[in-house]
């Protein structure tokens, strides 16, 4: 099967498209925004002493990160509800143990493993489709020579 053929499911079409989305912008915003915003020398979060002196305070690359920060935050954090959401419902209609389903989700939060994440669920889901598929012809198969 093509990565590009079209997927027949919506709800994994919709979990895919939300993966995404969210793995991009949480790169960006922890591999990016971060180090830009935070990488001045000074202590971080409350958990770091100091950073990396890499960019002034104030500099062009300072404030690229701050907005980056700002405003990818704040949009990553609404759009992966809507991940969380997603997820779950493909997880329900395909019928995941809770530990793939928690797995799955959990993942989202962590750069670059999201997409491994996504590219796991992608297969499963369209091996099972699959077999539902095959047993769905052989049952009307089974019908129609019963007939």
């Amino acid at each position: 099967m093509s990565t590009f053929e079209a997927v027949s499911n919506p709800a994994l079409t919709r979990y895919r498209f939300m993966a995404t989305v969210v793995g991009i912008l949480l790169v960006v915003l922890i591999l990016i925004g971060v180090p830009l915003a935070n990488f001045d020398g000074t202590g971080m979060w409350n958990v770091f002493p100091s950073t990396p002196d890499l960019w002034a305070q104030g500099s062009t690359a300072h404030e690229i990160g701050e907005g980056i920060t700002q405003y990818l935050g704040v949009a990553h954090g609404w759009l992966y509800m809507i991940f969380l959401v997603t997820a779950f419902l493909l997880a329900r209609q395909q019928g995941w143990e809770m530990s793939f389903t928690v797995v799955t989700l959990v993942c989202g939060t962590i750069p670059v493993l999201s997409f491994w994440a996504e590219h796991r669920a992608t297969k499963r889901a369209k091996a099972e489709d699959a077999e539902d598929a095959a047993l769905a012809a052989a049952q009307a198969e089974a019908d129609t020579a019963a007939d």
